[in-house]
């Protein structure tokens, strides 16, 4: 697999516009994380509502195309499910990017990041947004 195919349109439209990409106002959870062998880094914020559906969930940071993108379609991919269902996500999510593990329908569009497989000191930019993210949901 090419350096290009890596960075299909997908990723590079998620690194270019990334989606939910600022800050939350008010009351929320929130998580900084860095990945020190490349210095990619994240902050995430998510809004959980009383049934604990995932309100709103924003990021910053910088790093990478692949964390960047990774983060921004991780933010789509769990607004309005509940901590369970997005803790289900980060599994499922990992379980393609480790182990080539096909993904649930409603994650269909993360398989642009299937290629990172093949880079495995990739692996952890793409998962940085997901880690934290399951930080978060276990408190």
């Amino acid at each position: 697999m090419s350096l290009d195919s890596l960075y299909q349109e997908s990723i590079l439209d998620h690194c270019k516009n990334p989606r939910n990409y600022g800050a939350i106002d008010g009351p929320k959870v929130a998580i900084h994380q860095e990945n020190p062998s490349c210095g990619d880094q994240i902050d995430l914020q998510l809004v959980l509502d009383d049934a604990e559906l995932i309100q709103d969930i924003k990021f910053t940071g910088h790093g990478c195309a692949i964390s960047q993108a990774s983060a921004s379609m991780m933010t789509l991919a769990v607004t309005g499910k509940t901590r369970n269902e997005a803790r289900s996500a980060v599994q499922t999510f990992r379980a393609m990017i480790t182990k080539g593990e096909a993904l649930t329908d409603d994650l269909e569009e993360l398989e642009a990041l299937q290629g990172v497989r093949k880079f495995p000191v990739r692996v952890k930019c793409a998962m940085l947004a997901w880690n934290a993210l399951e930080s978060l949901l276990n408190g």
